[in-house]
This record gives C-alpha cells, structure tokens and sequence, in this order.
C-alpha cells in the first residue's frame, strides 16, 4: 500500500512518524509532496519517505492519500490533483473547517472514496487524538483502514461530522490553552522560588498525571478535584481565586471562539 501526503508540515511529519514507528508502512511505501524543495528535502532525511517533485505525482501513486494542507491553499491543491486521483485512491483530509460536502464539491469526482480528520499536535509525541468522519463513498473496511492509520500516533475516534468542527475546537486547539496554563503555573512556582526549568518539569508532568488519572480512573473530573481540595485547605483557596477570575467561562468562551473562526474558514 503507497500512502501519498500532500503536504509535508508538522502535522503530516507526526502521522508519517507514527505510521513508521508502528511498522504500520515502512519509508519505502511513503510518498510526499511539499511546496519548497527545502521541506522536501528535510522530510526525505528524517524519514527516509520517497519525495515527489510536485503534488500531481504524489497523488497519482498514491493508494491512501493524506491532504495535509492549509485551508487557504485547498482548493488551489485539489484543482492540481483532481485529473489524476485514482477511482480506488481513499483520501484523507486533515484540513481544517472544510466540511465533506465542500471537498466533495471541489473534487467534481463520482463515487469519491473520501475521510475528514482532525489530529492535534501531541501526535508528534504519539499522544494524538484524532476525530474520523467517513463520507458516503466510504466502506466499512475503508473506514477501519482510516481509523487504524490515524490511531498510528495516538487515539483515533470516529464521530459524526456534526461535531467535527467541535473536536477541532476542543483537541486541536486546546493543547495551546494546555500549554498557557502550563507557562501560568510554572510562572507561579517561580514566584514562589523555584528555578524556571524545574518549574516547567514539576507543572508539565503535574498536567500529564491529572489527565492520565481522568482518563484511566473513569471518574468525573469535578470528583477528582474535590478529592484534592481538603476542607479548610491549601487547594481549595486556590480554586475559590480560579472562580472568581471566571476560569471556566474564559475557556468555555476560548472554544466558542475558536468554532466561530472555524466555520469562516
């Protein structure tokens, strides 16, 4: 199986890292594309992948194809690869805000074999989570290939497209409110005295800990918290100053904000 990406970014780096260090495809069955020779090049170094010289041959070899683009550039890409794709070529979008409806559209292509995704970055680290929404012309099978290569870095989640747009606002997005809140803490713990690098390495794995205890304990978040805050303690204060600056409202209206641009997209 040859697995094309158009493309060659962070995110496309983190899925073809992950696809490779899973043995899910070996360098030699990748192909990609770039807009600068200098991306090309850095990626074929890395990874030992095969480059090709422009977005058409990409597409042409390809028997999953990743469209690992900006959404300013889609529609440009998709003209240029359109006349070549493969009727059996299953295509993979990780692009932003374009909905299977407008891909579908822009392609012009019958019986379109087409997935939307929406990874973040902690794939680089394989510790993603991917939302996965097949189109019409999708099997079965095809949606369980999608859902097993986009699992190749992380978790892999299939959802109906309504709430795509959501998985975008609320795992896309929020690693970078994860790492502010990570600075804001560390920034405390060196009011407090503490040297900066220590305080990043107590905060960052403090972050890792309390997720992987929501996540592997199965209880709700706030019951977690209480079992933090002991009556008449030390926590407790620090979550009364949370509230009162509007900590939840902030990021509840973080994410509105962030599903409001999506769709302007």
């Amino acid at each position: 199986m040859k697995i094309g990406f158009i493309g060659l970014g962070n995110m496309a780096g983190a899925i073809i890292g992950g696809l490779i260090r899973t043995g899910m495809a070996a360098p030699g069955d990748i192909i990609g594309s770039a807009k600068t020779q200098a991306t090309r090049e850095r990626m074929k170094e890395t990874w030992g992948i095969t480059v090709a010289q422009n977005n058409a041959e990409a597409a042409q070899q390809a028997d999953v194809l990743v469209l690992a683009i900006k959404p300013v550039f889609a529609a440009e890409v998709i003209e240029e690869i359109r006349g070549v794709l493969r009727p059996e070529t299953l295509v993979i979008s990780i692009i932003a805000g374009k909905t299977l409806a407008w891909l579908e559209q822009q392609f012009a292509v019958e019986g379109l074999k087409l997935v939307r995704t929406m990874p973040n970055t902690p794939a680089l680290v394989g510790e993603g989570c991917t939302g996965v929404c097949a189109g019409a012309g999708v099997s079965g099978e095809e949606e369980a290939l999608a859902l097993k290569l986009m699992g190749s870095f992380g978790k892999a989640i299939a959802v109906p497209e309504r709430l795509m747009d959501t998985v975008g606002a609320v795992s896309g997005s929020s690693p970078a409110f994860v790492f502010m809140f990570i600075e804001a803490l560390a920034d405390g713990a060196v009011a407090g005295g503490m040297p900066r690098k220590q305080a990043y390495e107590f905060t960052a794995q403090a972050v890792l800990g309390s997720a992987k205890l929501v996540l592997e304990s199965g209880q709700h978040p706030g019951a977690l918290k209480d079992m933090v805050c002991s009556p008449g303690g030390t926590t407790i204060e620090g979550v009364r100053v949370l509230e009162e600056q509007g900590m939840r409202a902030a990021v509840i209206d973080a994410v509105e904000a962030v599903l409001a641009k999506t769709k302007l997209l």
